[in-house]
Formats: structure tokens, sequence, C-alpha cells
């Protein structure tokens, strides 16, 4: 019998975390957890420490590392240095960056160059340091496992990439997809982050309203499967059921049907090339009896941050860091009640329109250009206020 492969988790204690740790708890025969990373949930990862005693575990913060009590044996780091040991450490054999936000580039970056496998659930990572970071990796280094992203890579194995003529992303549409266009200025926050599908955090949830984290993911998917923004768009699917597909010139498409449920991209993403059973998963299959599948083309009037996401995919250079700073803040200020719902994609069109256009050189500079969009994006929701 081989080894178990040996799995860190960056972001263990969020939406998707939980998820791959889930998987790694359920097929404990396939995958060891040997590294565990938190940004700030101490309690979280120390539960998890100490029911899989991994051999690192790594906080953000160094006196928050020292609240907690690890199993005998595990190693506590801290902060940026602490991660990238943890993913290059000898002790892991594939990665999962499931947390959000650009805080794990220099890991990510660093796991790559270690010739680690990665799973990435990162979109914010590969937009903003896509060009910096993606000439490292090795064909078949980088799995998605975003549900979406992971569908159309499953689509693509064994084919031949210069066939494809189109690849779509499907998106549920989000809680506000049939709400009266004169009542969105009124939406709440606590509104906003009751997904209608998946059980994910606050952030994610109102980029999912807005329909920003679709095209934030457009942009993702060209990068992962480098190609122009002509052959990449999305499809609202409100049952979340078909979560990609793939036209080839000759007029075929493949698409992936499955439960709404993370961990089904997340078993993919660790066991590939092997297929693990879903019965473990209590996962029912979907029954196709009767079975109707529609894709709507979002609306612009209801979904204007997606269009504004779609321009900046046309635009390229460093207009997609632009986006992912200013969508940042404008949803934080949201969720504090700084700023209203239909604020947010005003917010970011104004950021994209002050931006210079020059491209950054290198990765020290566009994280520069990141930072400037937070400011100024926080600026203008100070204004609002």
């Amino acid at each position: 019998m081989t080894s178990p492969i040996r799995v860190a988790v960056v972001g263990c204690t969020g939406s998707v975390g939980r998820s791959v740790v889930d998987v790694c708890r359920i097929y404990r025969d396939r995958f060891a957890l040997t590294g565990m990373a938190a940004r700030d949930n101490a309690e979280g990862l120390e539960r998890l420490a100490n029911e899989f005693l991994p051999s690192i575990v790594v906080l953000r913060d160094r006196s928050k590392l020292r609240s907690i009590s690890l199993p005998l044996g595990t190693v506590g780091l801290h902060g940026d240095e602490g991660l990238i040991d943890m993913v290059c450490s000898e002790e892991v054999d594939h990665v999962a960056f499931v947390s959000s936000g650009t805080e794990a580039i220099p890991a990510l970056l660093a796991a790559l160059k270690a010739g680690k496998t990665v799973s990435l659930a990162n979109k914010e990572s590969i937009v903003v340091s896509g060009s910096w970071v993606l000439p490292y990796s090795k064909p078949g280094q980088i799995r998605p496992l975003d549900s979406e992203h992971n569908a159309v890579w499953q689509c693509l194995i064994g084919e031949n990439v210069d066939y494809i003529d189109h690849i779509a992303l499907t998106a549920s549409g989000g809680p506000f997809r049939l709400t009266a266009l004169d009542r969105l200025p009124s939406v709440t926050p606590e509104m906003a982050v009751s997904h209608p599908v998946w059980s994910m955090g606050q952030k994610i949830s109102v980029d999912s309203a807005t329909m920003i984290n679709k095209g934030i993911e457009i942009i993702e998917a060209m990068r992962l499967f480098s190609l122009p923004h002509q052959k990449v768009s999305a499809y609202i699917h409100p049952g979340s059921s078909a979560h990609g597909f793939v036209r080839f010139i000759d007029g075929n498409i493949k698409m992936l049907i499955a439960p709404p449920d993370m961990r089904m991209s997340a078993m993919t993403a660790l066991s590939y090339p092997d297929r693990l059973p879903l019965a473990s998963l209590s996962l029912d299959n979907i029954d196709m009896n009767g079975a109707v599948f529609s894709f709507d083309v979002p609306e612009k009037d209801r979904y204007p941050g997606y269009y504004t996401a779609l321009e900046v995919a046309k635009e390229g250079g460093s207009y997609p860091t632009v986006l992912v700073g200013a969508d940042e803040i404008a949803v934080s200020a949201f969720l504090k009640g700084r700023i209203g719902f239909m604020d947010i994609p005003r917010i970011i069109s104004e950021v994209i329109d002050s931006f210079s256009g020059n491209s950054a050189h290198s990765l020290e500079e566009e994280l520069d250009i990141l930072q400037w969009s937070r400011d100024i994006a926080d600026s203008l929701c100070s204004n609002r206020g």
C-alpha cells in the first residue's frame, strides 16, 4: 500500500479549508494532514491540530500562537516566513491554498519553486500575481480547486488545448437574482451574506451577490488556462449543478455536473489522477431524471460590477489588480455599514477610472498598485459616508 499524500492546507479554518480538511478526515488512508495554517482563528487551528497531529501549524500573529496548546511534536510558526517554511517543508507533498486575499502570494511562489503540487482556490493571488508566479509552475503542478475552474480542468483532461473554442463558468446569481432592481439599494449586509446554494464566508458571499466574484474568476480562468478574454464567459445557472463547460472548435461541449459541495472539487484536486467513491462523502448522485438545466446571461443593470470586471479582463495589464484591491475595500465597507450595496460597483468603477493604466514591471510593483487601489477605495468610501 502506498503512503498517504502529505497535505498542508493554507486557510484550514475557512469555508473552503474546512471542505479540504473534511476530505482528508474521510480519506485518512489517502491523505495525511501534515501542515495547517490559519490567519486569525487560533481556536479553530488548535482544535484541528489536536485532531490531526500535524508536523507544522502556522498563525499570522505570534501572540495568538502562544495562546494555544499544540500536541507534542507539532511545531508552531507565525507570519509570512513561517508560512513559507511550512509549504516548503520536507513533511509536505501537496499544498492546498484555500485562503482568501493576497497574503499567501509569497508562500504560493515558494511552494511552486520548491516543486510542491498545488491545489488552488485563491483567485485573488492568481489575478494579482499570476504574471509573476505562474511562470514558475510546471505543467500539471497547479490543480484548480474552485468548483468552476476545477470543472473546466476536469473537462480538459486528455484534451488538446489548441482545440478550445470557448469555456464558461457558472454562477448561482446570488440571493438577489429575482429581486426588483429598485430594491437593490436597500440590501443589507445580513441579506447579502445569505447565499442560496453555497456555505461561504461573508466577503465571497457579497462578491457572489454582486457577481464581481465571477468577473474575477473569469480573469483567473484566463490566467490558469492561458486563454484570451474572448474565450471565457459566465452564465447564471441557479441550480449550481453544472459547474463549467468547454466548447471545442468542432462544436462539441463537455460539461461537468456534480453536487454543489466544495468537497467534490477538493477530492478530485487532491486525489488526481485517481477517483475516490462519492458515498464516503455522504452525498447523493445528481438525479438526471427530469432534470432541467438553464443558463442565462447576467443582467447588466442587476450586476454592473460583473460587467466592469469584464472590461478589466479585456484591458489586462495591472487593471485586474486594481479591481481586486478596490473590491476588497468596498465589500469590507459595505459589511461595516459605511456604504450601500449598490455603492460597491460604483466605488470599484471610480477607482479603476482613476488608475493611470501603467502596468507593473515586478511583483513588488504589482503589490504597490494593489495597496494604491485599496487606499483610493477607502478614501472614496469615507467620502460616501
